[in-house]
Protein backbone atom coordinates (compact mmCIF):
# COMPACT_ATOMS: atom_id res chain seq x y z
CA UNK A 1 0.00 0.00 0.00
CA UNK A 2 1.05 3.74 -0.53
CA UNK A 3 2.22 5.95 2.07
CA UNK A 4 -0.74 8.56 1.35
CA UNK A 5 -1.19 11.75 2.75
CA UNK A 6 -4.69 13.22 3.27
CA UNK A 7 -5.92 15.03 0.23
CA UNK A 8 -8.30 17.55 1.77
CA UNK A 9 -5.32 18.00 4.77
CA UNK A 10 -3.09 18.99 2.00
CA UNK A 11 -5.61 21.68 0.19
CA UNK A 12 -6.01 23.32 3.21
CA UNK A 13 -2.85 23.85 4.51
CA UNK A 14 -2.12 24.86 0.95
CA UNK A 15 -4.46 27.57 0.88
CA UNK A 16 -3.36 29.48 4.09
CA UNK A 17 0.26 29.38 2.42
CA UNK A 18 1.86 32.80 1.01
CA UNK A 19 1.97 33.65 -2.31
CA UNK A 20 -1.27 33.09 -3.80
CA UNK A 21 -0.58 32.73 -7.26
CA UNK A 22 1.69 29.76 -6.52
CA UNK A 23 -2.33 28.29 -6.27
CA UNK A 24 -1.59 26.00 -9.12
CA UNK A 25 1.79 24.67 -9.02
CA UNK A 26 0.35 23.48 -5.33
CA UNK A 27 -2.65 22.24 -7.17
CA UNK A 28 -0.78 20.39 -9.66
CA UNK A 29 1.50 19.25 -7.12
CA UNK A 30 -1.44 17.62 -5.20
CA UNK A 31 -2.83 15.95 -7.86
CA UNK A 32 0.44 13.95 -8.73
CA UNK A 33 0.97 13.12 -5.25
CA UNK A 34 -2.70 11.78 -5.04
CA UNK A 35 -1.73 9.82 -8.34
CA UNK A 36 1.81 8.10 -6.69
CA UNK A 37 1.73 8.67 -3.18
CA UNK A 38 4.70 8.47 -1.25
CA UNK A 39 7.51 5.81 -3.09
CA UNK A 40 7.57 2.66 -0.98
CA UNK A 41 10.08 0.06 -1.28
CA UNK A 42 8.16 -2.19 -3.71
CA UNK A 43 9.68 0.65 -6.55
CA UNK A 44 13.51 -0.54 -7.43
CA UNK A 45 14.67 3.05 -6.72
CA UNK A 46 13.51 2.90 -3.35
CA UNK A 47 14.09 -0.82 -2.89
CA UNK A 48 16.50 -0.06 0.53
CA UNK A 49 14.81 2.99 1.62
CA UNK A 50 11.69 2.65 3.77
CA UNK A 51 9.78 6.11 3.71
CA UNK A 52 7.43 4.74 5.68
CA UNK A 53 8.37 6.85 9.12
CA UNK A 54 8.57 10.04 7.11
CA UNK A 55 4.68 9.53 5.66
CA UNK A 56 3.92 8.96 8.98
CA UNK A 57 5.80 12.18 10.38
CA UNK A 58 3.86 14.43 7.52
CA UNK A 59 0.61 12.96 8.36
CA UNK A 60 0.66 14.12 11.84
CA UNK A 61 2.01 17.00 10.72
CA UNK A 62 -1.28 17.78 8.83
CA UNK A 63 -3.16 16.77 11.34
CA UNK A 64 -2.26 19.13 14.16
CA UNK A 65 -3.06 21.86 11.52
CA UNK A 66 0.53 22.11 10.04
CA UNK A 67 2.76 23.93 12.50
CA UNK A 68 5.77 25.97 11.74
CA UNK A 69 8.80 26.30 14.21
CA UNK A 70 10.39 29.54 14.77
CA UNK A 71 13.49 29.86 13.43
CA UNK A 72 16.97 29.16 15.13
CA UNK A 73 19.03 32.40 14.22
CA UNK A 74 22.13 30.91 16.33
CA UNK A 75 21.95 28.13 14.48
CA UNK A 76 21.96 30.57 11.46
CA UNK A 77 24.71 32.54 12.59
CA UNK A 78 27.02 29.75 13.60
CA UNK A 79 26.59 28.69 10.22
CA UNK A 80 27.51 31.85 8.53
CA UNK A 81 30.31 32.40 10.37
CA UNK A 82 33.40 32.44 8.82
CA UNK A 83 31.81 32.70 4.98
CA UNK A 84 32.28 35.23 2.89
CA UNK A 85 29.42 34.69 0.65
CA UNK A 86 25.95 36.08 -0.74
CA UNK A 87 23.68 34.27 1.11
CA UNK A 88 20.26 33.01 1.04
CA UNK A 89 18.69 31.31 4.43
CA UNK A 90 15.41 29.59 4.24
CA UNK A 91 14.08 27.89 7.62
CA UNK A 92 11.71 25.38 7.43
CA UNK A 93 10.35 26.43 4.30
CA UNK A 94 10.25 30.57 4.76
CA UNK A 95 13.14 32.60 3.16
CA UNK A 96 14.81 35.04 6.26
CA UNK A 97 15.17 38.57 4.64
CA UNK A 98 17.27 39.28 7.45
CA UNK A 99 19.66 36.96 6.89
CA UNK A 100 19.84 37.12 3.15
CA UNK A 101 21.92 39.54 1.55
CA UNK A 102 21.87 37.96 -2.06
CA UNK A 103 18.30 38.89 -2.17
CA UNK A 104 19.77 42.72 -2.87
CA UNK A 105 21.67 40.60 -5.87
CA UNK A 106 20.14 41.12 -9.75
CA UNK A 107 18.48 38.08 -10.77
CA UNK A 108 17.73 36.75 -7.74
CA UNK A 109 14.54 36.64 -5.71
CA UNK A 110 11.71 34.62 -4.52
CA UNK A 111 9.41 33.01 -7.21
CA UNK A 112 5.18 33.95 -6.87
CA UNK A 113 4.41 32.90 -10.44
CA UNK A 114 3.79 30.00 -11.00
CA UNK A 115 4.81 29.78 -14.62
CA UNK A 116 8.17 29.96 -13.63
CA UNK A 117 8.95 26.58 -12.39
CA UNK A 118 8.21 23.38 -14.67
CA UNK A 119 5.43 20.98 -13.33
CA UNK A 120 6.25 18.59 -10.68
CA UNK A 121 7.71 15.36 -11.45
CA UNK A 122 7.12 12.21 -9.28
CA UNK A 123 5.82 11.98 -5.95
CA UNK A 124 8.22 13.82 -3.81
CA UNK A 125 8.48 16.29 -6.96
CA UNK A 126 4.70 16.94 -5.84
CA UNK A 127 4.73 17.11 -2.25
CA UNK A 128 7.42 19.63 -2.87
CA UNK A 129 5.40 21.34 -5.37
CA UNK A 130 1.69 21.50 -3.08
CA UNK A 131 2.83 22.64 -0.19
CA UNK A 132 6.25 25.13 -0.91
CA UNK A 133 5.75 28.30 1.02
CA UNK A 134 8.77 30.88 -0.49
CA UNK A 135 10.02 29.13 -3.90
CA UNK A 136 13.73 31.04 -4.90
CA UNK A 137 14.36 31.75 -8.38
CA UNK A 138 17.90 32.53 -9.04
CA UNK A 139 19.70 34.20 -12.38
CA UNK A 140 23.25 34.37 -12.78
CA UNK A 141 23.84 36.27 -15.64
CA UNK A 142 27.42 37.37 -14.67
CA UNK A 143 29.69 35.62 -12.95
CA UNK A 144 30.11 35.84 -9.29
CA UNK A 145 33.17 36.87 -6.92
CA UNK A 146 32.15 35.32 -4.27
CA UNK A 147 29.86 32.17 -3.61
CA UNK A 148 26.21 31.52 -3.45
CA UNK A 149 25.70 30.11 -0.16
CA UNK A 150 21.89 28.25 0.41
CA UNK A 151 21.93 27.78 3.88
CA UNK A 152 18.44 25.65 4.69
CA UNK A 153 18.45 25.67 8.49
CA UNK A 154 15.65 24.11 10.23
CA UNK A 155 14.09 23.54 13.30
CA UNK A 156 11.90 21.02 15.69
CA UNK A 157 11.52 22.32 18.95
CA UNK A 158 8.04 22.28 20.03
CA UNK A 159 6.43 20.38 17.86
CA UNK A 160 7.30 18.55 14.72
CA UNK A 161 7.63 19.55 11.42
CA UNK A 162 7.82 19.21 8.07
CA UNK A 163 9.12 21.71 5.48
CA UNK A 164 9.49 22.11 1.89
CA UNK A 165 12.36 24.10 -0.27
CA UNK A 166 12.44 24.78 -3.85
CA UNK A 167 15.35 26.59 -5.33
CA UNK A 168 15.61 27.44 -9.61
CA UNK A 169 18.87 28.36 -10.71
CA UNK A 170 20.12 29.52 -14.30
CA UNK A 171 23.67 30.08 -15.32
CA UNK A 172 23.90 32.15 -18.71
CA UNK A 173 25.98 31.34 -21.44
CA UNK A 174 29.64 32.38 -20.71
CA UNK A 175 28.86 32.60 -16.53
CA UNK A 176 30.58 30.79 -13.77
CA UNK A 177 29.16 30.50 -9.98
CA UNK A 178 30.16 28.79 -7.24
CA UNK A 179 27.30 27.40 -4.84
CA UNK A 180 27.68 25.67 -1.48
CA UNK A 181 24.00 24.39 -0.45
CA UNK A 182 24.61 23.63 3.57
CA UNK A 183 21.79 21.84 5.80
CA UNK A 184 21.35 21.95 9.63
CA UNK A 185 18.93 21.66 11.70
CA UNK A 186 18.14 21.54 15.38
CA UNK A 187 15.46 20.48 18.14
CA UNK A 188 14.47 17.31 19.78
CA UNK A 189 11.00 16.99 17.91
CA UNK A 190 10.48 14.99 14.88
CA UNK A 191 11.59 17.16 11.35
CA UNK A 192 10.98 15.99 7.30
CA UNK A 193 12.76 18.26 5.20
CA UNK A 194 12.32 17.82 0.87
CA UNK A 195 14.57 20.03 -1.23
CA UNK A 196 14.67 20.48 -4.54
CA UNK A 197 16.92 22.25 -6.46
CA UNK A 198 17.23 22.85 -10.22
CA UNK A 199 20.37 23.96 -11.99
CA UNK A 200 20.33 25.64 -15.55
CA UNK A 201 23.73 25.83 -17.27
CA UNK A 202 23.72 27.31 -20.13
CA UNK A 203 26.51 26.86 -23.14
CA UNK A 204 30.00 27.99 -21.98
CA UNK A 205 28.80 28.33 -18.57
CA UNK A 206 30.46 26.70 -15.17
CA UNK A 207 29.22 25.38 -12.03
CA UNK A 208 31.26 24.44 -9.01
CA UNK A 209 28.86 22.98 -6.62
CA UNK A 210 29.54 21.65 -2.80
CA UNK A 211 26.59 20.50 -0.60
CA UNK A 212 26.93 19.62 3.04
CA UNK A 213 24.49 17.87 4.90
CA UNK A 214 25.09 17.96 8.81
CA UNK A 215 21.26 17.51 10.13
CA UNK A 216 20.68 16.61 13.26
CA UNK A 217 20.49 13.03 13.73
CA UNK A 218 16.69 12.48 14.77
CA UNK A 219 15.95 14.15 11.71
CA UNK A 220 14.99 13.09 7.70
CA UNK A 221 15.36 14.47 4.36
CA UNK A 222 14.58 13.81 0.90
CA UNK A 223 16.57 16.14 -1.58
CA UNK A 224 16.93 16.19 -5.19
CA UNK A 225 19.65 18.26 -7.72
CA UNK A 226 18.65 17.82 -10.94
CA UNK A 227 21.04 19.78 -13.97
CA UNK A 228 21.11 20.39 -16.98
CA UNK A 229 24.17 20.96 -19.04
CA UNK A 230 24.15 22.31 -22.51
CA UNK A 231 27.30 22.60 -25.28
CA UNK A 232 30.61 23.13 -23.39
CA UNK A 233 29.18 23.85 -20.21
CA UNK A 234 31.04 22.60 -17.43
CA UNK A 235 29.77 21.39 -13.60
CA UNK A 236 31.82 20.00 -10.82
CA UNK A 237 30.20 19.06 -7.60
CA UNK A 238 30.75 17.45 -3.91
CA UNK A 239 28.48 16.26 -1.70
CA UNK A 240 28.93 15.28 2.26
CA UNK A 241 26.40 13.26 3.79
CA UNK A 242 27.33 13.42 7.80
CA UNK A 243 24.12 13.86 9.87
CA UNK A 244 20.17 12.76 10.00
CA UNK A 245 18.34 9.37 10.74
CA UNK A 246 17.60 9.18 7.05
CA UNK A 247 18.93 11.18 4.40
CA UNK A 248 18.21 10.63 0.16
CA UNK A 249 19.50 12.52 -1.87
CA UNK A 250 19.03 12.18 -6.05
CA UNK A 251 21.39 13.74 -8.26
CA UNK A 252 20.41 13.85 -12.13
CA UNK A 253 22.64 15.48 -14.96
CA UNK A 254 21.42 15.55 -18.60
CA UNK A 255 24.21 16.07 -20.47
CA UNK A 256 22.44 17.97 -23.57
CA UNK A 257 24.99 19.92 -25.43
CA UNK A 258 28.29 18.16 -26.67
CA UNK A 259 31.30 19.05 -25.23
CA UNK A 260 29.88 19.31 -21.33
CA UNK A 261 31.55 17.52 -18.46
CA UNK A 262 30.38 16.64 -15.06
CA UNK A 263 32.38 15.61 -12.10
CA UNK A 264 29.99 13.90 -9.78
CA UNK A 265 32.01 13.25 -5.89
CA UNK A 266 30.87 12.60 -2.45
CA UNK A 267 31.46 11.12 0.75
CA UNK A 268 29.18 9.92 3.37
CA UNK A 269 29.72 8.88 6.99
CA UNK A 270 26.81 7.14 8.89
CA UNK A 271 27.15 6.11 12.67
CA UNK A 272 24.42 3.87 14.64
CA UNK A 273 21.06 3.92 13.75
CA UNK A 274 21.65 6.20 10.03
CA UNK A 275 20.27 5.32 6.82
CA UNK A 276 21.86 7.17 3.93
CA UNK A 277 20.97 6.50 0.23
CA UNK A 278 22.81 8.87 -2.72
CA UNK A 279 21.33 7.97 -6.07
CA UNK A 280 23.34 9.77 -9.36
CA UNK A 281 21.88 9.48 -12.92
CA UNK A 282 23.47 10.98 -16.15
CA UNK A 283 21.96 10.86 -19.28
CA UNK A 284 24.55 11.63 -22.06
CA UNK A 285 22.43 12.71 -24.87
CA UNK A 286 25.05 13.74 -27.33
CA UNK A 287 28.63 13.00 -27.18
CA UNK A 288 31.58 13.60 -27.30
CA UNK A 289 30.56 14.52 -23.83
CA UNK A 290 32.70 13.35 -20.55
CA UNK A 291 30.94 12.38 -16.71
CA UNK A 292 33.27 11.09 -13.77
CA UNK A 293 32.11 9.79 -10.44
CA UNK A 294 33.27 8.60 -7.26
CA UNK A 295 31.82 8.30 -4.29
CA UNK A 296 33.09 6.81 -0.91
CA UNK A 297 31.57 6.12 2.27
CA UNK A 298 32.51 4.87 6.08
CA UNK A 299 30.03 3.20 7.92
CA UNK A 300 29.82 2.17 11.72
CA UNK A 301 27.62 -0.11 14.07
CA UNK A 302 24.24 -0.65 12.63
CA UNK A 303 24.41 2.01 10.04
CA UNK A 304 23.19 1.54 6.29
CA UNK A 305 24.06 2.74 3.26
CA UNK A 306 22.84 2.51 -0.48
CA UNK A 307 24.47 4.03 -3.24
CA UNK A 308 23.56 3.29 -6.92
CA UNK A 309 25.04 5.34 -9.68
CA UNK A 310 23.64 5.10 -13.09
CA UNK A 311 25.09 6.42 -16.49
CA UNK A 312 22.74 6.05 -19.57
CA UNK A 313 24.48 6.43 -22.80
CA UNK A 314 21.43 7.05 -25.38
CA UNK A 315 22.06 6.22 -29.07
CA UNK A 316 23.96 8.66 -31.06
CA UNK A 317 26.04 9.57 -28.06
CA UNK A 318 29.52 8.77 -29.90
CA UNK A 319 32.51 10.05 -28.21
CA UNK A 320 31.13 9.56 -24.69
CA UNK A 321 33.38 8.76 -21.75
CA UNK A 322 32.04 7.91 -18.69
CA UNK A 323 33.17 6.79 -15.30
CA UNK A 324 32.34 5.75 -12.10
CA UNK A 325 33.94 4.30 -8.43
CA UNK A 326 32.60 3.68 -5.28
CA UNK A 327 34.39 2.40 -2.29
CA UNK A 328 33.00 1.42 1.39
CA UNK A 329 34.97 1.20 4.26
CA UNK A 330 32.95 -1.05 7.31
CA UNK A 331 34.04 -0.35 10.68
CA UNK A 332 31.66 -2.97 11.98
CA UNK A 333 30.84 -6.56 11.57
CA UNK A 334 26.91 -4.89 11.77
CA UNK A 335 27.40 -2.00 9.33
CA UNK A 336 25.81 -2.92 5.73
CA UNK A 337 25.92 -0.79 2.19
CA UNK A 338 24.10 -2.09 -0.94
CA UNK A 339 26.05 -1.01 -3.61
CA UNK A 340 25.26 -0.78 -7.50
CA UNK A 341 27.01 0.90 -10.21
CA UNK A 342 24.82 0.67 -13.60
CA UNK A 343 25.83 1.51 -17.10
CA UNK A 344 23.69 1.45 -20.35
CA UNK A 345 24.79 1.78 -23.34
CA UNK A 346 23.04 2.56 -27.07
CA UNK A 347 25.95 3.74 -29.01
CA UNK A 348 28.97 2.03 -30.27
CA UNK A 349 32.14 4.54 -30.13
CA UNK A 350 32.32 5.21 -26.44
CA UNK A 351 34.52 4.69 -23.43
CA UNK A 352 32.86 3.70 -19.73
CA UNK A 353 34.22 2.17 -16.70
CA UNK A 354 32.84 1.04 -12.92
CA UNK A 355 33.31 -0.63 -10.05
CA UNK A 356 33.19 -0.68 -6.58
CA UNK A 357 34.27 -2.17 -3.48
CA UNK A 358 33.16 -3.00 0.15
CA UNK A 359 36.03 -3.57 2.76
CA UNK A 360 37.72 -3.23 6.24
CA UNK A 361 40.63 -1.47 7.18
CA UNK A 362 43.46 -2.83 5.86
CA UNK A 363 44.96 -5.30 8.86
CA UNK A 364 48.97 -4.84 6.96
CA UNK A 365 47.91 -0.86 6.80
CA UNK A 366 47.27 -0.96 10.86
CA UNK A 367 49.98 -3.17 11.70
CA UNK A 368 53.12 -0.88 9.87
CA UNK A 369 51.31 2.18 11.90
CA UNK A 370 51.41 -0.07 15.18
CA UNK A 371 55.46 -0.70 14.49
CA UNK A 372 55.93 2.78 14.73
CA UNK A 373 54.34 3.13 18.03
CA UNK A 374 51.42 4.44 16.95
CA UNK A 375 48.36 2.68 19.41
CA UNK A 376 45.57 0.84 17.61
CA UNK A 377 43.01 3.30 18.23
CA UNK A 378 44.66 6.32 16.92
CA UNK A 379 45.95 4.03 13.88
CA UNK A 380 42.39 3.06 12.80
CA UNK A 381 41.41 6.79 12.73
CA UNK A 382 44.59 7.86 10.79
CA UNK A 383 43.05 5.11 7.88
CA UNK A 384 40.09 5.99 8.18
CA UNK A 385 40.48 9.80 7.69
CA UNK A 386 42.86 9.23 5.36
CA UNK A 387 40.24 7.21 3.14
CA UNK A 388 38.10 10.12 2.96
CA UNK A 389 40.03 12.67 2.65
CA UNK A 390 40.80 11.26 -0.79
CA UNK A 391 37.18 12.24 -1.94
CA UNK A 392 36.88 15.17 -0.26
CA UNK A 393 40.22 17.14 -0.79
CA UNK A 394 38.31 17.19 -4.63
CA UNK A 395 35.74 19.28 -3.23
CA UNK A 396 35.82 22.16 -6.38
CA UNK A 397 35.74 25.44 -4.33
CA UNK A 398 39.07 25.25 -2.78
CA UNK A 399 38.13 27.91 -0.36
CA UNK A 400 35.50 25.41 1.43
CA UNK A 401 38.01 22.13 1.67
CA UNK A 402 39.25 23.07 4.75
CA UNK A 403 35.44 23.19 6.20
CA UNK A 404 34.06 19.95 4.71
CA UNK A 405 37.09 18.33 5.80
CA UNK A 406 36.84 19.59 9.87
CA UNK A 407 32.85 18.59 9.34
CA UNK A 408 34.11 15.29 8.44
CA UNK A 409 36.70 14.51 10.81
CA UNK A 410 35.00 15.75 13.56
CA UNK A 411 31.63 12.97 12.67
CA UNK A 412 34.62 10.46 12.48
CA UNK A 413 35.68 11.15 15.53
CA UNK A 414 32.19 11.10 17.62
CA UNK A 415 31.10 7.76 15.58
CA UNK A 416 34.17 6.28 15.92
CA UNK A 417 34.30 7.11 19.76
CA UNK A 418 30.38 5.73 19.49
CA UNK A 419 31.68 2.60 18.63
CA UNK A 420 34.71 2.59 21.11
CA UNK A 421 37.21 2.04 18.27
Amino acid sequence: MMHELPVDRLAETAAALPHASLAGLREAGRTVLARQGFPTTKVEDWKYTDLGGVAALSRAWLAAGAPVDEPDTELVRRAQAGLDAHWIVIANGSVLEAFSDALALPGIGVATDASEFPKPHGALGGLNAALVRDPVRIRVSESLTKPLALLVADSATASAVTAQVRVNLAVDRGAAVQVFEHQVSSGDEGHYSNVLVELDLAADSRCDYVRLQQRATAHSQTARLDVRLDRDARFDYFGADLGGRLARHDLAVDIAGRGASATLNGVYVAGPGQHVDNHTRTDHRVGPATSRQEYRGVLAGRARAVWNGKAIVHAGADGTDAEQANHNLLLTEQAEVDAKPELEIYADDVKCAHGTTVGHLDERALYYLRTRGIGRQRARRILTRAFAATVVDSAPIAGLRETIGDAVEARLRDIMAEIGA
